[in-house]
């Protein structure tokens, strides 16, 4: 995945200021702001709130000069320890080619967020070269993992084995969606031996298919180590006469390249989604599915 190995940015400690904001949709709803700040100070972090992260500008949070000049605020603060976005929803490519990348190379932090938050993460490793954290954003919800319901073969959130096998390689990719849209960009991830993993939401069925589509037709998918298909969350499974599920389609465009595939992993918009550090080397094993960090993605 490059030449360069990718800096890991250092791990947080007790007290680690972190900066709250919000590059992309609007907070509808004081409380979000409220329950982001509470959450840093339940993991013994210090939240810095974005000046301009309550705002709303249309469907963003503000518009493109507040909301990237809260981002590069926060990455040309060297008191900032971390930058954990606070929503996705979009506007993030409307500011991308502007965010400064050369400060947060000066000093790297953990950048952190999904969904629209896919295209920063993508270009921090591209342009930064640093690890970045497709992970849950500051609003979201952390539930304490429960103990096992007792149910012997669970019907909801099951892995389903597309292709067995075991692969090695960096973890790359992200919300389907984004990464689409970042197809013939200086941010579009390197694939070459990548453990590609996916997730989206709202999409029907036809518009996953025409991404993956668009991804094979640009040679995307020709050299993947594995694929880690995530959680389609709001997504119709069948098209309305019944002919393809998801199955079919992820099968037609993954089946051929003869890697390890596994679907319903939880990455995407769900709850307990996994964290999952760009371009950190892991071992996929498609048959158990799991993920396995090969190396710390933290200093």
């Amino acid at each position: 995945m490059g030449s360069k190995p990718l800096v890991r940015p250092p791990r947080l400690t007790r007290g680690s200021r972190i900066a709250l904001v919000a590059p992309a949709g609007p907070l509808l709803e004081r409380d979000d702001l409220t329950r982001a700040e509470a959450l840093c100070r339940a993991l013994d972090y210090e939240p810095v709130m974005g000046a301009h992260a309550g705002g709303h500008h249309g469907y963003f949070s503000g518009t493109d000069e507040a909301r990237l000049a809260d981002l590069n605020a926060a990455l040309r603060d060297s008191a900032v320890d971390a930058v954990w976005c606070i929503r996705g929803g979009y506007g993030v490519t409307r500011i991308l080619d502007g965010v400064d990348f050369e400060a947060l190379a000066r000093r790297p932090r953990p950048v952190i967020g999904y969904s629209d938050i896919t295209a920063l993460l993508a270009a921090v490793v591209r342009r930064a070269g640093i690890v970045a954290f497709h992970a849950p954003t500051a609003r979201a919800e952390m539930p304490l993992l429960p103990p096992p319901a007792g149910v012997l073969v669970p019907q909801a959130n099951r892995v389903v084995t597309i292709r067995g096998g075991v692969a090695e390689g960096p973890l790359a990719g992200g919300n389907l969606t984004l990464l689409q849209c970042l197809i013939g960009t200086a941010y579009f991830p390197d694939l070459d031996g990548a453990l590609l993993f996916l997730e989206d939401v709202n999409e029907d069925l036809y518009r996953i298919d025409r991404m993956l589509a668009h991804l094979r037709m640009i040679g995307a998918l020709s050299r993947l180590g594995g694929v880690l298909v995530g959680r389609f969350s709001g997504s119709k499974r069948h098209m309305n006469d019944g002919a393809l599920g998801i199955d079919d389609v992820l099968d037609h465009y993954f089946g051929p390249l003869g890697v390890p595939v596994a679907y319903g992993l939880p990455i995407g918009h769900i709850e307990d989604q996994w964290t999952m550090p760009l371009g950190v080397r892991a071992r996929f094993d498609a048959d158990a599915g799991t993920v396995e960090l090969l190396e710390p993605a933290v200093a």
